[in-house]
């Protein structure tokens, strides 16, 4: 598998015509599968007036917490200090591969924010955007101990951040028409 590739798993899934909604419904799991990850979630956002809301989540076990929002809401107006991670999506950065929250610079993370909020002890911060805005944001995460993102690991990510971000896009627009 070169960089680039997705695996099948994955391939399948965004190649399979159906709607965003049943995309990122069999996406999460396969991406928890193909990482080995405990949580996968998929924060979507409307650059136009700046509602978010995470949309999807899948968990690998029960004692894993769910990050779900039903409904569409601001953020709160501090987000963007106490997140850099968030902050860093919003200037439409490249994504962020956290091998551990623990030894994080604090330019990358805010540990405590991290802990507080979701838990989790590594974790990818994937940015779905597009002409510098941000639509979205993948996390999958680790619980419990530091993890290694392999080259392999990143440029799958990368490839299908590319891959879903006009489905984001489409999601978004259509929760807006």
């Amino acid at each position: 598998m070169t960089q680039q590739e997705l695996p099948s798993a994955l391939k399948n899934i965004v190649e399979s015509s159906q709607t965003p909604d049943a995309i990122f419904s069999a996406l999460l799991p396969a991406v928890g599968d193909f990482l080995q990850s405990d949580r996968c979630f998929l924060y979507l956002h409307n650059p136009q007036n700046d509602l978010g809301r995470v949309a999807f989540c899948w968990i690998r076990t029960p004692d894993v917490p769910t990050v779900y929002n039903e409904e569409w809401a601001a953020q709160p107006p501090t987000l963007v200090d106490e997140d850099p991670m968030f902050a860093a999506a919003l200037r439409a950065e490249p994504s962020i591969f956290v091998e551990d929250v623990e030894t994080a610079d604090s330019q990358v993370l805010n540990r405590e924010f991290e802990q507080k909020y979701f838990g989790h002890r590594a974790l990818i911060h994937a940015h779905i955007r597009q002409d510098g805005q941000l639509w979205g944001i993948l996390q999958p995460c680790i619980f419990g101990h530091p993890r290694i993102w392999t080259e392999d690991e990143r440029g799958v990510i990368n490839n299908l951040v590319e891959k879903i971000t006009p489905f984001a896009i489409d999601y978004v627009k259509c929760a807006f028409d």
